[in-house]
């Protein structure tokens, strides 16, 4: 019993140090995480805090006026593109990614839509404004436009709706589809009433994604949406070229006002606007990202049953 009891002993004290030694890499590690993760949030916190800041101090009634000297009208092509590229992107996303998920059979055919899919949201946005500007304006004998533009961005925004959902659908319990299935309800409304509310929060993820793809994105609509506005506050027959709900007028937004104030500087407060113009595309883009979180969130409670 002693030989056993020394050999138990001497057996702990060996394994001992081995776990302090874990222990403490683990513990390491941990900090390591932590401070990387906190060195992140805060460049994060003053890179926005630089750039708004920067927009408070160009304040003025006259930059952030509706004419042409001010980037109201600038502020509204934007959300009124990404609108338009969301309606685009956001349904035919959806079901590509829920057809690869659900109806697809894998083999070679879904495996070469996925490489075609990745491959789509790896390339430059310069080569997806100049296929824009061929296919969407000369090809069809256009001018520069802010569907045309929209279109551009849904092709930059379908591969990153597509593999959310898709991602979503895979990760799902398959209790959820099991259980409807069982209870009689074909695989469509199994699909539409149980799949697809489950799976809001993480398709919503990916449409944030793409709207702040849309709100920064300058490359694309250069060759597309063009560089011009001229907006009539009074005129609302959107079949004018100058009504402001006019999708097939050219619309500068306010990513190509900040790069062209930066680059051309035609006017003499040229650094002015494209400071506002960033803190309201920044201010945008948060707004926006904590405007769908919080609807996503109450999506999800509801579905779940839960007091939203």
């Amino acid at each position: 019993m002693k030989a056993y009891a020394n050999g138990t002993g001497n057996s702990l004290r060996e394994i001992d140090p081995s776990l302090k030694r874990a222990q403490f890499a683990d513990k390491m590690a941990t900090t390591v995480f932590y401070l990387v993760s906190g060195a992140f949030v805060l460049l994060l916190i003053a890179f926005t805090c630089y750039v708004v800041w920067g927009g408070i101090k160009a304040f003025s009634p006259e930059i952030f006026s509706f004419t042409a000297e001010g980037i109201g009208n600038q502020f509204f092509n934007t959300v009124y593109l990404v609108v338009l590229s969301l309606i685009i992107s956001v349904p035919i996303g959806v079901a590509a990614g829920v057809y690869m998920a659900e109806y697809a059979s894998p083999g070679r055919m879904t495996n070469s839509l996925r490489i075609a899919i990745e491959t789509l949201s790896s390339l430059p946005s310069i080569v997806v404004g100049l296929f824009g500007y061929l296919v969407f304006i000369i090809m069809v004998n256009a001018q520069w436009n802010l569907f045309s533009g929209a279109l551009a961005v849904s092709i930059l925004s379908l591969p990153l709706i597509t593999t959310t959902t898709y991602d979503a659908f895979k990760a799902l319990p398959t209790g959820y589809k099991e259980g409807s299935l069982a209870l009689g309800a074909t695989h469509f409304e199994t699909i539409w009433h149980v799949m697809l509310p489950a799976t809001v929060a993480p398709i919503m993820t990916g449409v944030i994604l793409a709207a702040g793809r849309g709100f920064g994105e300058a490359a694309a609509l250069l060759y597309t949406a063009g560089m011009s506005t001229d907006i009539s506050w009074s005129v609302w027959d959107i079949t004018s070229p100058v009504c402001p709900l006019n999708p097939f007028r050219p619309g500068e937004t306010l990513s190509l006002q900040v790069w062209a104030s930066r680059t051309e500087a035609l006017s003499a407060n040229a650094s002015d606007v494209a400071a506002a113009a960033s803190a309201v595309l920044m201010i945008m883009v948060l707004v926006f990202s904590i405007g769908a979180r919080l609807l996503s969130r109450h999506v999800t409670k509801k579905t779940e049953g839960e007091k939203a």
